[in-house]
């Protein structure tokens, strides 16, 4: 299973199967796009599942159309990332910690046979994000629980559990734990967030202000303007130069541009340096 996976996870026979949950579609692109380009290159399993189905998310249109909508846009993105992309029938903007919610998690999971579980920290703006965090959370232990969805079998052992980079800081900030260097796929993650068309290009502008006349229609121009907004390059401060070092020991530090950075979670497997390295054996 998991341990057996990792220790051989320098074969190239064998890939390990890694799931990302967000609360929406899109959500695991933003923050997973570009490692899940480059484990997927490397012949690794890897589902994006949403746990909405986003029928919410727009200022025009609503319902089953924009669920429809959202549903096609994920499909074109993960053919772009390489991934299986799986959204749940729940409606966006009613997300809550409910059990059944936690047993379509804790079933999804162990049908992946998932060695590594992504997913938001409970901290964030948007409630639904924060309520898939409390549910990924509560699904971490019960994955191996053989009473607990007795229809799937369980987990011989839990999965490591990551959290993706938030902004937010109370009650604790975000601990940079792994650095991954998307340098070489920051364009193939932005042509996913492009393929999310109602999000980047119509809503989350809206929500933010923005006219619909600064947004451009050409599609090269559209993929210069989301790059813009969604992978600009950060100035390092001395941590994230030490995170990004303690994996990349030989990286030049003043030509990366674009790092995404996660948190191991405290309820899942406990990884060491090493299996760590197995997963991304790109360090």
């Amino acid at each position: 299973m998991i341990s057996q996976r990792i220790n051989n996870s320098e074969s190239s026979t064998t890939s390990i199967n890694i799931i990302v949950i967000g609360a929406h579609p899109d959500d695991c692109d933003i923050r997973f796009g570009g490692t899940a380009a480059l484990l997927s290159k490397m012949g690794h399993k890897i589902k994006f599942l949403s746990l909405t189905n986003g029928d919410a998310g727009h200022q025009k249109i609503g319902g089953g159309m924009l669920a429809k909508r959202r549903r096609m846009e994920a499909k074109k993105a993960g053919k772009i990332l390489g991934v299986e992309y799986d959204i749940l029938d729940n409606h966006d903007g009613e997300l809550l910690p409910k059990l059944y919610i936690r047993n379509q998690i804790i079933k999804k999971i162990r049908e992946w046979d998932a060695d590594v579980v992504v997913g938001p920290r409970p901290n964030d703006y948007h409630p639904d994000h924060r309520n898939t965090g409390i549910l990924m959370q509560d699904a971490a232990y019960m994955v191996i629980v053989p009473n607990v969805v007795p229809d799937t079998p369980p987990l011989k052992k839990n999965p490591i559990f990551l959290y993706v980079e938030d902004r937010f800081k109370k009650p604790y900030p975000f601990r940079k734990d792994i650095s991954v260097i998307i340098d070489e796929v920051i364009d193939q993650k932005i042509e996913a967030l492009a393929a999310h068309e109602s999000q980047m290009f119509e809503w989350l502008p809206w929500t933010n202000g923005i006219e619909e006349n600064e947004i451009p229609t050409n599609s090269v121009k559209r993929l210069i303007w989301l790059k813009k907004r969604y992978a600009p390059q950060r100035n390092w401060d001395d941590n994230d130069k030490m995170i990004i070092s303690k994996w990349y020991h030989d990286s030049d530090l003043s030509k990366i541009k674009y790092v995404e950075f996660f948190e191991i979670c405290e309820y899942g497997k406990q990884p060491t340096n090493e299996e760590i390295k197995k997963i991304f054996h790109f360090f």
